[in-house]
């Protein structure tokens, strides 16, 4: 395994949402479903016919298959062994949940990649895996229903002791175009996502969190979101959707790298350097107080400054030789604590 990033498909919604299977083929990524949920659908030939049809044609346009299944799933599906059917159903890894022993999860791990809930993991059975050289994974929950998903602190708790271990974490964060029910109000792994668009849930897993995969537990995002995720999956530049002031939208699409030496409170974009010290003489404009997300141009009166771009963290008062050029839009401004000294940006329009 391994690709940073994730779909989730679920067979109450495959029909209507092949379109999404369609768009990500050859990508490689990761598909992530479930087999507990068989009320989803009327019947259970219908869940039979319908799970083996999707896997299949999964399986055919290059995606890897991860898959929630317990001994429930294994009764419904009429099976005695997991191994012949996850072979079946062109599956990749197992997410193993209830009902499976230690003894039979160390038979299945000498055979097939497993992955562990996060929250409920034996650290010495994932320990003894290891020791034996099976490949483990722990993956997080999504939380369908509001005030139920994790906090930073368990978050960060959970991840320091399989970190420590070596194990590969993978985590959820919401969709914004296509919820899934019941509830329909996100399915992220950490609660302070749930509201947030779904590039800034991604960044802040990776950036803040260090999980090495992040999956969308929805049924689907929108393209926009989908495009700033696979831009950044590309080249590694985080772009920053934001509006500036007509007389600067040449710096739109332009790549800067934030200074390591930037302080807390603003972020000093190190190629405008270019523009200052014996370079450009910027006039005044908009010299007004600098509110947390501003993009800022220090002016002439700022002598060998003039030119120097930053990006203002928290707000500072209005300065006669700093001109606002600019500002994230108003719902994108989490997108700040996602970015670090060193990292590379692009200021967009979306």
């Amino acid at each position: 395994m391994y690709n940073k990033f994730g779909i989730s498909l679920y067979l109450s919604s495959y029909d209507t949402k092949r379109d999404i299977s369609e768009r990500f083929q050859g990508s490689e990524y990761y598909v992530f479903t479930s087999f507990h949920i068989q009320e989803e659908l009327n019947s259970i030939s219908d869940y039979l016919k319908k799970a083996k049809v999707m896997c299949k044609s999964l399986n055919e346009k290059g995606f890897k298959i991860i898959a929630d299944v317990s001994l429930k799933t294994l009764h419904f599906f009429a099976y005695d062994n997991v191994i012949q059917f996850a072979k079946d159903m062109h599956i990749d890894v197992l997410r193993l949940d209830y009902g499976f022993s230690d003894e039979e999860i160390i038979s299945i791990a000498k055979v097939y990649h497993i992955a562990f809930n996060a929250s409920t993991i034996n650290y010495e059975l994932v320990e003894q895996l290891i020791k034996n050289g099976c490949k483990v994974f722990a993956f997080h929950n999504y939380y369908p229903r509001p005030e139920t998903g994790l906090d930073d602190k368990m978050f960060n708790n959970i991840n320091q002791k399989l970190r420590k271990m070596g194990v590969k974490i993978l985590a959820f964060i919401p969709g914004d175009e296509i919820k899934r029910g019941p509830i329909f109000e996100g399915l992220p792994t950490l609660e302070k996502h749930r509201f947030l668009h779904p590039y800034i849930a991604f960044l802040d897993l990776l950036s803040n969190f260090k999980i090495d995969s992040v999956f969308v537990g929805d049924i689907k995002i929108s393209d926009i979101q989908f495009e700033l995720i696979e831009n950044y999956l590309t080249d590694g530049v985080i772009q920053i959707p934001a509006h500036l002031h007509k007389a600067y939208q040449y710096l739109y699409n332009q790549i800067f790298t934030i200074r390591v030496d930037s302080p807390d409170k603003i972020m000093r974009l190190q190629e405008s350097r270019e523009y200052s010290s014996d370079g450009q003489v910027e006039d005044q404009f908009n010299c007004v107080k600098r509110d947390a997300g501003s993009i800022t141009m220090d002016n002439r009166y700022y002598k060998r400054y003039s030119g120097e771009l930053q990006i203002v963290r928290e707000a500072l008062p209005q300065d006669q030789r700093v001109n606002v050029i600019g500002s994230i839009l108003p719902d994108y401004l989490e997108l700040m604590h996602c970015i670090k000294n060193g990292d590379k940006i692009k200021i967009v329009t979306i």
